[in-house]
């Protein structure tokens, strides 16, 4: 098995936003601010290749919105999804499978592209099976009012209209048959309902896609809950378990939206958990 980072782009979010009820004075100390409080992100996406199985992890904004939409989001660097992958080696076409963690835009919207004539949509990777589970589906198609903004029809239901959507609740998954691959899933339920948390076995060590479980290094402290999550206090909880274990079991973070950390190990101390190390994913992967 082999894994490779890819880079589907970066871009901001408004600070406060990211940090909720936290002081801008704490968290801009991890996370510093531009002159509009915007902090920079990214889309980080993991690509497994396991014999012939290629399997995605996320795949960001895609390029399908208009300019006024990614004008909110304030794109930055050089970084696309088919850049990351013609760097590796690959292309999109080899792609077999299409793992998301939850269908939130800057997850999944490269999951779906325009069609040649822009007339409608189409999914961007023709050869893959798109993954979800079944509760957060219902959850993404049937939005209540303070998610509706984020889940977008045209990146998700396009998935269940070419026949392509399938839904995974390991340990009794499809995904896995016929594959040496060794992958758990933590479910969480604060940001949005039934987000998938990749727990991925590789050469000794386990690697998890933190998602947006925990979305960068300045997120470590339990209090700093994202605005965006529509249920902060079991986001806490989440994370405070999450992160025990993680540090108990020296487990390696793969940091999705930290633009400026890629991966990293977790401590416990007498303030909580906090970072023990910092690593490159070519420290990790090869």
């Amino acid at each position: 098995m082999n894994l490779y980072p890819i880079n589907a782009g970066n871009f901001k979010l408004d600070g406060g936003a990211m940090f909720g009820v936290v002081p801008k004075s704490i968290w801009q100390k991890t996370n510093p601010a531009d002159a509009n409080n915007m902090i920079d992100l990214t889309a980080r996406c993991l690509l497994i290749e396991d014999g012939n199985r290629l399997i995605l992890i996320d795949n960001g904004m895609g390029n399908k919105q208009s300019d006024k939409f990614f004008g909110y989001y304030f794109p930055w660097g050089d970084f696309t999804l088919d850049r990351s992958l013609k760097k590796q080696g690959f292309h999109r076409d080899d792609i077999t499978d299409v793992f998301l963690t939850h269908l939130h835009f800057d997850h999944c919207g490269g999951s779906i592209q325009w069609n040649k004539d822009k007339t409608g949509y189409e999914p961007a990777f023709k050869n893959a099976a798109f993954w979800s589970n079944k509760n957060h589906w219902q959850w993404a198609t049937q939005p209540n009012r303070r998610e509706r903004a984020s889940f977008l029809k045209e990146n998700i239901l396009p998935m269940e209209e070419s026949g392509q959507l399938k839904f995974t609740s390991l340990p009794e998954t499809d995904m896995l048959k016929n594959s040496e691959l060794d992958f758990d899933i933590f479910f969480a339920d604060g940001h949005t309902d039934k987000q998938m948390i990749p727990m991925i076995h590789y050469k000794g060590k386990t690697i998890c896609f933190m998602a947006d479980l925990l979305p960068t290094v300045g997120h470590l402290p339990l209090p700093f809950v994202m605005g965006y999550d529509t249920r902060p206090l079991l986001t806490l909880n989440e994370k405070e378990k999450f992160l025990n274990m993680a540090a108990d079991n020296n487990y390696y973070l793969f940091l999705e939206h930290d633009a400026h950390n890629e991966i990293i190990t977790v401590t416990k101390t007498d303030k909580g958990v906090r970072l023990k190390n910092t690593f490159s994913t070519q420290d990790i992967f090869n």
